[in-house]
């Protein structure tokens, strides 16, 4: 999750463009032209690429197989549909805007939009957009040429009989997930069976405006069903309230409003046969841009860029709010409820961003626990008078620390609301040496933590019910497969909320959907008799792969549990660190000089990475982490002889391949933070000889391994389309980039490492 600001520019044609400097240039490539077909071979038709480049869709054909690609196949609609993030990601650094619109087949004000609101897109690609030059077909030339044969002869040599396998196409999980959906259970029966929240997201569901796109169902009937059958009662929805319910104060709103209501309703009863609610996310009132205020110049709040807040301190603003609140909940009688950030993510209200509302005559004059308290109030007002048996939960994400901050927002909400804290939020913990608490979601750290543990205190005492907010399978720490097998770590974690008596949990964010394993251990613990850490473990190890392959598997999650404790966790890792992309992040042979991004580029910004611990000490934790990992999995590949049935074979297979998966990632970062030391010391002209020698022996060492680390992980994709995926960022790779990344190793190796070899003349340091 992400304390951010909002998207700054005009809303209209302007596109954000930010300092716009000169875009990377990626040296393993003859030029631009083909790093654009190469990056876009498996997303985006010939012919859409052809008109792009303004040639013929037989040149691209051309052009992609010089470089050695398999057959180009049109890929299925589908793969823009879900896959547009990426698409926008990898031509981000190719293409001007004009020529991006054009592959995606926008305007600019779609673009614009998502740049804005589908999860700070713009500010994960780096609140700038790369000047990239307007990139046309060109006739190679001889030096190209030769490249071409050369990039071929590599992908040969490497992948010539992994491209010849079939395999398992991307956004196919959606495909399974859909499968099956028989509702087993009525929703009075199940409401009966299970009272306490438990909710999440859905692990395949498109961020941005689902409920005008019912095509791209975020909740298909077989991942209802799925997620039934592991206890989730809940599940919640990205929604901007503006666009749900008209205005007669504010006219320009609630365009298509009719079709959302229409959407929404649908999939709020499908979702109760299976005795499921829907809850919405609440992040209101969502800032506004400039011309916006023209003739409203008594709502505008604090100003941030171009947008300034509709200032919840006057009661136009507030009585919007309420009266949208209350028109959805009347059209949508069937709605679970809502939760609330106010005072993160969105700019909304005058203290979201700001802890003095600053510019605002309003807000300023008041403190913050006043206005958010207001907001949370205001919000209840307007759901319960649309629904009051729906649930309001108060979460206190971003909520100013002041000592008595939280308390007095606590002691002014409405009675009946629930409140929800982050669980692990602030444990103390050392990794490497390094003390550091956490800022954000972990499983590698067990909570609960102080400051959910105080809250909840807070909230127990004004009488009212209490949820905690969890990540069960997966989190930034890694989110590129859909779980983790740090099975330990998780049932422990749930033992401990069921001591602190908590009446509910919100089971992921964006990230960690998945129906699992992890969600299946976290459900035992809602039985009576509550079982231990250890009857749990073994009652899902037993059930999923058989009584004979189970010992084998709880000492792999042991082994994997014990490692996953040395993670490096920092907020600062955690969004900006290159363990998402794992071996597709490339060895940049030169610094890029570009700041890495939240969980978009981690470029290769070790500074930003390493946040408190130094190179050495991070590069030496992922060390730790991968090596216990290989315990782990040697012992869970080893229970696969002691599987019986299909199912439990079958069950053994999947989770190796995404435990391997996960453990390539993290050997891949020791081996990336390792390359930019190297790197940098080979760089700055060390003078002595056996230093060189050594960095260059590293450089050789490394580029090594990340070739056998991508090619690994090629054939691990290939077999399971969830790797690499994950909801609000879509693919943070596909396939063809590993096999990019093992050209990258090769120029690495063979050109650039030769060069910067040679002793520096004498005389130079």
């Amino acid at each position: 999750m992400l304390v951010a600001a909002s998207l700054c520019h005009a809303a209209g044609s302007t596109l954000p463009t930010g300092n716009s400097p000169a875009p990377i240039a990626f040296q393993h490539f003859p030029d631009r032209l083909h790093a654009f077909v190469w990056r876009n071979w498996e997303m985006v038709s010939l012919e859409r690429m052809a008109g792009v480049l303004d040639t013929r869709p037989e040149n691209v054909r051309r052009l992609g197989e010089s470089m050695g690609l398999p057959p180009h196949r049109t890929p299925p609609a589908q793969y823009q549909e879900r896959g547009y993030i990426s698409i926008i990601r990898r031509n981000w650094h190719i293409l001007p805007y004009e020529q991006l619109l054009k592959l995606l087949d926008w305007d600019a004000e779609k673009l614009a939009f998502t740049l804005r609101e589908d999860d700070f897109l713009w500010i994960k690609l780096g609140s700038l957009k790369p000047a990239c030059p307007v990139l046309r077909y060109a006739e190679p030339n001889d030096a190209t040429v030769k490249r071409c044969e050369q990039i071929k002869a590599i992908v040969s040599s490497h992948f010539a009989d992994q491209f010849s396998l079939p395999a398992e196409p991307r956004f196919d999980f959606v495909r399974e997930l859909s499968t099956g959906g028989v509702p087993e259970v009525s929703p009075a029966s199940a409401r009966g069976k299970q009272e306490k929240i438990r909710f999440l997201y859905s692990y395949c569901g498109v961020f941005g405006d689902p409920l005008l796109t019912p095509e791209l169902d975020p909740y298909p009937d077989g991942l209802l069903q799925r997620l039934s059958n592991l206890g989730v009662n809940g599940v919640w929805l990205h929604v901007v309230l503006r666009q749900l319910a008209p205005s007669p104060v504010f006219p320009e709103f609630g365009a298509d409003h009719e079709r959302r209501m229409a959407n929404l309703r649908r999939l709020v009863d499908r979702a109760r046969k299976y005795g499921i609610d829907i809850y919405l996310y609440m992040n209101e009132p969502r800032a506004m841009e400039v011309p916006f205020f023209k003739d409203r110049a008594d709502i505008k709040g604090v100003q941030e860029g171009s947008f300034h807040t509709l200032c919840t301190s006057t009661p136009q603003v507030r009585q919007w709010l309420t009266d949208s609140l209350t028109y959805v909940f009347k059209q949508v009688p069937g709605l679970g409820g809502v939760f609330t950030i106010t005072a993160s993510e969105n700019l909304t209200n005058c203290y979201s961003h700001s802890r003095t509302a600053a510019g605002c005559p309003r807000c300023s004059k008041r403190s913050a626990p006043e206005v958010i308290a207001e907001v949370n109030k205001t919000i209840a007002a307007g759901v319960w008078a649309g629904n009051p048996e729906a649930k309001v939960i108060v979460w206190d994400w971003g909520w100013p620390e002041d000592a008595d901050a939280a308390q007095r927002i606590i002691d002014a909400l409405p009675g009946n609301v629930y409140f929800m804290s982050v669980s692990e939020w602030s444990k103390p913990i050392v990794r490497g040496g390094v003390a550091g608490t956490v800022g954000e979601y972990s499983i590698s750290a067990i909570g609960p933590g102080p400051r959910a543990t105080k809250h909840w205190a807070l909230a127990k005492k004004r009488g009212l019910k209490t949820i905690a907010k969890v990540q069960v399978n997966a989190t930034w720490e890694l989110s590129a497969v859909p779980y983790l097998p740090v099975m330990n770590l998780v049932a422990q974690h749930r033992a401990n909320l069921a001591e602190a008596d908590i009446d509910g949990l919100m089971l992921s964010w964006s990230v960690g959907g998945y129906p699992s394993p992890n969600l299946q251990l976290v459900a035992c613990f809602d039985a009576e008799p509550r079982p231990t850490v250890g009857q749990a473990l073994a009652q899902v190890a037993e059930a999923r792969y058989g009584s004979g392959a189970a010992p084998d598997v709880l000492s792999a999650w042991s082994r994997f549990s014990t490692a996953f404790t040395e993670y490096p966790f920092h907020v600062g890792l955690l969004y900006q660190g290159p363990q998402q992309l794992g071996p597709a992040n490339l060895l940049y042979p030169e610094p890029t000089k570009y700041h890495a991004t939240m969980v978009g580029f981690p470029y290769d910004d070790l500074d930003a990475w390493r946040a408190i611990y130094p190179a050495e000490v991070l590069a030496g934790q992922f060390e730790k982490v991968a090596a216990g990992w290989r315990e782990g999995l040697s012992l869970l590949q080893a229970a696969a002889s002691r599987a019986r049935t299909p199912s439990q074979q079958a069950s053994l297979r999947e989770d190796a391949g995404l435990a391997e998966a996960a453990g390539l990632h993290f050997r891949s970062v020791a081996s990336q933070i390792r390359f930019i030391m190297a790197r940098d010391a080979l760089l700055s002209g060390s003078p002595k000889d056996t230093e060189r020698q050594a960095q260059i022996d590293a450089v050789r060492r490394i580029a090594a391994d990340e070739t056998q680390n991508a090619k690994r992980l090629f054939t691990l994709v290939g077999h399971d389309s969830r790797i690499g995926f994950e909801a609000s960022n879509h693919y943070y790779y596909l396939p063809l980039d590993l096999v990019e990344k093992v050209i990258n190793c090769e120029y690495v190796l063979n050109t650039w490492l030769p060069h910067v070899a040679q002793p520096p003349p004498a005389g130079v340091k």
